[in-house]
């Protein structure tokens, strides 16, 4: 089931004290970008503008397999429970070294009735083909995802403003602002042209 992250991106990360994270992303082909001013157009073709402080980050997503994630891997996963309280992952993203503890934990997300963003650290793979991954958060959360073959998965590294360029594809969870201002805090971009699988 391809869908969306991250960014898991996407990947839902608090906000200031004077901000608030929407739940809602951004999706779609950036339309332009000032160096202040980040204009995207959306999926169904509405442009949306967001500010972009001097502290934004920029994420750099390129697919890859399960094959990559090891224990100890520190991962994301957007998942849907399942009837005896696991979880099936929708996406699975790999970070690099230098972005572990991003997100850490287990909230709510808006990709699918009753799913889930789980950040943690990769204890054990089990199950007869490898797919069954128990995921540990904070000091006792701890998550059971059971991967899907045909589900996304992607790596994450540290990326620069500089790649946010007119045609790349992005994803954004916005931060409202005390003043109704969208900012591009965290931004997610695929890896020399790749389409964001969510």
């Amino acid at each position: 089931m391809r869908v969306m992250l991250s960014l898991g991106l996407v990947v839902a990360l608090a906000g200031s004290a004077n901000a608030q994270s929407m739940s809602t992303r951004v999706r779609g082909t950036i339309a332009s970008f000032s160096g202040k001013s980040l204009v995207i157009t959306e999926r169904g073709g509405q442009n949306i503008t967001l500010a972009v402080p001097d502290d934004a980050r920029v994420t750099i997503v390129s697919n890859t397999t399960l094959a990559d994630v090891k224990p100890g891997s520190f991962i994301g996963s957007a998942a849907v429970a399942q009837p005896d309280g696991t979880l099936k992952a929708l996406e699975v993203h790999i970070f690099a070294e230098s972005m572990r503890g991003s997100g850490e934990g287990n909230r709510p997300m808006d990709i699918a009735p009753q799913s889930s963003m789980t950040n943690g650290t990769v204890g054990t793979i089990a199950g007869s083909d490898g797919r069954t991954l128990t995921v540990k958060y904070g000091s006792d959360g701890e998550k059971k995802i059971t991967v899907p073959t045909d589900v996304p998965i992607v790596s994450y590294e540290p990326g620069t403003l500089s790649l946010l360029v007119p045609g790349a594809n992005v994803t954004v969870i916005p931060t409202k602002e005390a003043n109704g201002t969208l900012d591009a805090s965290r931004i997610n971009i695929g890896k020399n042209g790749m389409k964001l699988p969510f």
